[in-house]
């Protein structure tokens, strides 16, 4: 799929669900199955595009690292130091999902150019939303840029970062430093400052790069949660680390979102027989999902060695958490997912006959599913359920316990 803008993908979501709607309304299930399937092909393929910016020496690099899950200085990541490392504007793909392009552009106050002349030298159109980066006072330059986005209709956000740097700077004159209460001075003075400057009502959040699960970063995230489009918003939030428990459940909706259309999918298609079950599953459909689950809830061999590398914590002690076999294969393959399957068909079976009767909703036309493809839907579930509570116990183990500077 070509990038598209998001009104045009919101338009074809709604013209895919009205022919969807039509091909259920004509009990044509076959084209119904094929209208789910493109959908979900192109809900992995929605691309997103961040712009990063400030002036030299502000984070932005690290911010850049920290979005991607990446530590600073290791591979693949974003060039750091305290003297401008970022001439031109850089293109980093997020290593979970190559269609998230997170651009880290120079300084406003490093180039010649006006606010205006400075958003057409990094192309502008292509970004769908800015966060502005200080590691201090906001300064005119980054008023002025804010105020060109606002005027072209963008959103815009200010993280004021290193803000463990300025707590363990104060807390070495005052050991018995009120941090709630500092924290609220630093945000309070950002915000004047930038109100001082002709910015109405910023946004202004404190982050350090180096632990997005402390301070403000969880609020920056319901904000874009709030004010991002509906696909943008899923796009973003099953590439994001995993910063909080509420963000793993989040994570575990937005999947949990797909089965509906995955078994609506694999309904008219082939299936595969796996031994204890009474019918058959799509174990392709199946495999498809499982990756794509281990790679949004940071299960993957490549997400736990970057979470041990962002965490401290050694990569055997996160491995200990996971309990999945599909997790803790290192490996997903049809015969690893046939054994799991099967050593639970008692268990989803069962399931899927207690409530197989019932209907499943589809865009708010119930549709009637057979045993086989219900006993799909509970797998794809109870595989989902698995790897959640794997990826709760692997963030209290690497994240939730490093909580203080």
């Amino acid at each position: 799929m070509e990038d598209e803008d998001w009104v045009d993908v919101g338009i074809m979501v709604k013209e895919w669900k009205e022919e969807l709607q039509a091909a259920l309304q004509n009990n044509d299930q076959a084209l119904a199955a094929t209208k789910a399937l493109d959908y979900i092909e192109r809900l992995n393929n929605l691309p997103l595009t961040i712009a990063i910016t400030g002036e030299a020496g502000s984070g932005k690099s690290s911010l850049v690292n920290a979005l991607r899950g990446i530590k600073n200085k290791t591979k693949d990541a974003a060039p750091t130091g305290v003297k401008e490392t970022t001439i031109e504007p850089k293109e980093y793909p997020h290593p979970q999902n190559q269609k998230i392009k997170i651009w880290d552009l120079p300084g406003i106050g490093t180039t010649r150019f006006t606010a205006d002349k400075y958003l057409q030298h990094v192309g502008f159109e292509k970004y769908d939303f800015f966060i502005i980066v200080s590691n201090d006072r906001f300064r005119e330059n980054d008023a002025k840029l804010a105020r060109e986005i606002q005027r072209m209709n963008k959103k815009f956000y200010f993280v004021r970062s290193k803000i463990d740097h300025n707590i363990q700077d104060e807390k070495d004159s005052d050991p018995d430093l009120n941090e709630e209460e500092l924290l609220k001075t630093i945000r309070d003075d950002c915000t004047e400052g930038l109100q001082d400057l002709g910015i109405k009502s910023p946004k202004v959040f404190l982050v350090t790069s180096l632990r997005l699960q402390l301070y403000d970063f969880s609020l920056l995230w319901k904000t874009l949660e709030r004010e991002l489009p509906e696909h943008q918003r899923d796009v973003l939030l099953l590439a994001l680390p995993n910063i909080s428990q509420e963000v793993i459940e989040q994570k575990k909706k937005a999947l949990g979102s797909r089965i509906k259309w995955l078994t609506l999918a694999s309904a008219a298609g082939a299936a595969v027989p796996v031994p204890g079950f009474s019918e058959g599953l799509d174990l392709t459909m199946i495999l498809a999902f499982t990756i794509l689950c281990l790679r949004s809830l940071g299960l993957t061999r490549e997400s736990l060695q970057k979470l041990s590398e962002v965490s401290g914590v050694s990569l055997e002690n996160l491995k200990a958490e996971l309990k999945s076999p599909l997790a803790s294969a290192g490996e997903v393959t049809k015969e690893l997912l046939l054994r799991v399957l099967s050593m639970s068909a008692t268990h989803i079976v069962a399931s899927a006959i207690e409530e197989g009767s019932r209907f499943i909703p589809v865009i708010g036309i119930p549709i009637a599913m057979g045993l086989s493809s219900f006993t799909t839907y509970k797998a794809l579930y109870y595989i989902l359920n698995s790897l959640t509570g794997d990826a709760h116990r692997v963030f209290m183990r690497g994240l939730a316990l490093n909580t203080r500077v």
